[in-house]
């Protein structure tokens, strides 16, 4: 019983992030559909070639429009509701793990729809902001595989490199945790390196590409992890010397 009421919860759930979904990316698309109306209506004396190449353009600069229109719809959208996450432990249906499965789908629809044209630009650092993620200066993202974005804290100069994935939520034992990552002044998260709940990674360190930090790890200013599971270079260093 409890797994049918479970099962039934989820496909509730699950249409209602549809009909989410349509209105905000109805609601985006508007301005870049009403940009390609106007070419179209004020290119009426022209040839049908010149037309369509017109209208052509007018798509093209109408999806950057709708880009843009989205991240103000989803971050207004977030702002609204109160989205941010709290760190803590919580039953997997439970009014707090629906909130999250929310936020994490506004995050999701920039992501799939748009995000590769702002990675490693200001306007991926705006969105991160307009998500609750707090951002020092010149951070630089090339990754749209993070979650959680609200319990995002990264400081000044820091960069997460190509296909990095930061998540802070894990599933453990039929409960549903929420724990920060931080991450340090000029750290580098290196290419397809994975940072799991709890982390916090010091000024200057680097995680090494394709390392995987276990959950709760702390990593010490200017070290070096590396490996899966992902340990200290600084560490490894010391233990083959003591055993020389």
């Amino acid at each position: 019983m409890k797994s049918l009421v479970t099962a039934l919860f989820q496909l509730f759930f699950t249409f209602i992030l549809y009909l989410a979904g349509v209105a905000i990316i109805g609601l985006s698309v508007f301005p870049g559909a009403l940009l390609c109306y106007s070419v179209w209506v004020g290119t009426s004396s022209f040839s049908v070639a010149q037309r369509i190449l017109c209208i052509s353009f007018g798509v093209a600069a109408g999806y950057f429009v709708y880009g843009m229109a989205l991240m103000i719809v989803v971050g207004v959208l977030r702002f609204i509701l109160r989205l941010n996450l709290q760190e803590g432990e919580y039953r997997l249906v439970s009014w707090s793990t629906a909130r999250w499965a929310f936020a994490n789908s506004l995050y999701l629809v920039v992501a799939v729809t748009f995000m590769d044209f702002i990675l490693l630009t200001p306007f991926a650092s705006l969105f991160y902001r307009l998500m609750g993620a707090k951002l020092g200066k010149n951070v630089q993202i090339n990754s749209k595989y993070c979650a959680d974005i609200s319990l995002l804290e990264i400081a000044d100069g820091a960069v997460i490199g190509g296909h990095a994935t930061v998540i802070c939520h894990s599933f453990e034992r039929n409960r549903f945790i929420l724990k920060k990552v931080k991450i340090g002044k000029n750290a580098i998260i290196g290419l397809n390196s994975v940072i799991l709940p709890g982390c916090e990674i010091g000024d200057g360190a680097l995680i090494a590409a394709g390392a995987v930090l276990s959950k709760n790890t702390k990593v010490e200013p200017h070290d070096v992890y590396f490996g899966v599971p992902a340990e200290s270079a600084k560490a490894r260093h010391s233990k083959e010397h003591a055993d020389d």
